[in-house]
């Protein structure tokens, strides 16, 4: 099968979104002709082969002044060149990763060559409302009109999956069409496992030889980092406990100012951005792992550090508890609570046994988003929709979840 990916985000991108794209394109690739188009990281557009066997078709983009390393692809010449791409490629399926500028563009443009298209949401308003001027009303409405163009737009699929039910459920509650297919983002359980051995990690970093609550992640407004700060604070009055901050962002230096401020600077380690080699040692360098994200349609990071056998602290938000079953795979608590938080996390290593425990039981929930079931459910919905979609509209009336 001939498959195009559309992503506005991609390699070199560091989100969820683009990990997810870029394991897709990998995945299938060994078994079909995988194209992707995205943005490039320059003002040229430009095809070639990538490594795996994956033929990139980037276009043309320009930064984003308000998000660090972001880039867009202008309007102006978008909708011909994905024109072109499409036309000189010929896909049997289309999968869209978004219905922001790339995606929109590839889905219309595949519509009217009668191309079957699957599109993925990995989209929540809430991960750029901080971005919007104005106060609370003012983001009110952007939050609605954004669902209400994400619903235009994504109504135009033939079938729509987004990565949990919790999303699913989200997507149709704010107006697309469903039903829209919960179809986990997957990982691959052999990169991410609880043999690893997290020495070597530790010595690298200078990680000191006490118990590590990991967070791996954007260091942005929506994903909360200041409560683990705060809640560490709280618990290195009964245990020596150290923070491991893997990722960067727009919050970084307010983070390392407020670790600074409530006297735990020298108990927090913040690495930046790791390499795809480093990070399965970094999970495998803690003990346990927080997730403070409000805003999170599945949260790969949080199955990352489950599949490497470690207990979650998760907040009780989003579909966090999908994942952090609470008293089994790890404790929820709730937003802004910094003091349950800091209790949940003294729990866990007043009992070590326990923590082992929940970390074996997250490992068993991590086990079933394998990738390799995420890529054959994706195939079958590729197939189902080559069998079943008409000439002049989508069918997903007739697609049921596989």
């Amino acid at each position: 099968m001939k498959i195009l990916i559309a992503a506005d985000t991609y390699a070199p991108d560091v989100n969820g979104a683009s990990y997810f794209a870029q394991r897709l394109a990998a995945g299938l690739a060994t078994e079909h002709e995988v194209h992707v188009l995205a943005p490039s990281q320059s003002h040229h557009s430009n095809s070639a082969q990538a490594t795996g066997g994956v033929t990139e078709h980037r276009v043309r983009s320009v930064p984003v002044l308000l998000r660090r390393g972001f880039r867009i692809c202008p309007p102006a010449g978008l909708h011909r060149r994905v024109r072109a791409v499409l036309r000189t490629v010929r896909p049997d399926v289309v999968h869209i990763q978004s219905h922001f500028l790339v995606g929109r563009a590839v889905l219309r443009a595949a519509r009217a060559l009668g191309i079957p298209v699957v599109a993925t949401n990995h989209f929540m308003p809430e991960n750029l409302l901080h971005y919007v001027p104005g106060g609370a009303a003012v983001r009110r409405r952007a939050h609605a009109w954004a669902w209400r163009d994400a619903a235009r737009v994504l109504a135009l699929a033939d079938v729509v999956t987004s990565p949990t039910p919790f999303a699913a459920a989200l997507a149709e509650s704010a107006g697309v069409p469903g039903p829209v297919l919960p179809i986990s983002c997957g990982l691959d359980l052999d990169r991410f496992s609880p043999e690893r051995d997290g020495a070597r990690f530790r010595r690298s970093r200078g990680l000191p030889s006490v118990p590590v609550l990991a967070y791996v992640g954007r260091l942005d407004p929506e994903k909360n980092v200041h409560e683990l700060i705060e809640a560490l604070a709280l618990v290195r009055a009964r245990w020596d406990l150290h923070l491991l901050v893997v990722g960067d962002g727009q919050e970084r230096g307010r983070l390392e100012a407020l670790a600074a401020a409530r006297g735990v600077r020298g108990a927090v380690t913040f690495t930046g951005v790791l390499s795809d080699a480093e990070l399965p040692e970094a999970y495998a360098a803690a003990d346990l792992f927080g997730m403070a994200g409000t805003a999170e349609l599945q949260s790969l990071v949080t199955l990352e550090a489950m599949a490497t056998g470690l207990p979650v602290l998760g907040v009780d938000a989003g579909a966090l508890p999908q994942l952090v079953h609470h008293g089994r795979t790890g404790w929820l608590y709730r937003h802004g609570d910094v003091e349950e938080l800091a209790g949940r996390l003294t729990a866990l290593l007043d009992d070590p046994a326990s923590a082992r425990r929940m970390g074996r039981r997250a490992r068993a929930v991590a086990a079933e988003h394998d990738l390799g079931a995420t890529l054959s459910a994706f195939v079958g919905l590729y197939d189902a929709c080559l069998r079943s979609r008409s000439a002049d509209r989508p069918r997903r009336d007739v697609l049921v979840p596989t």
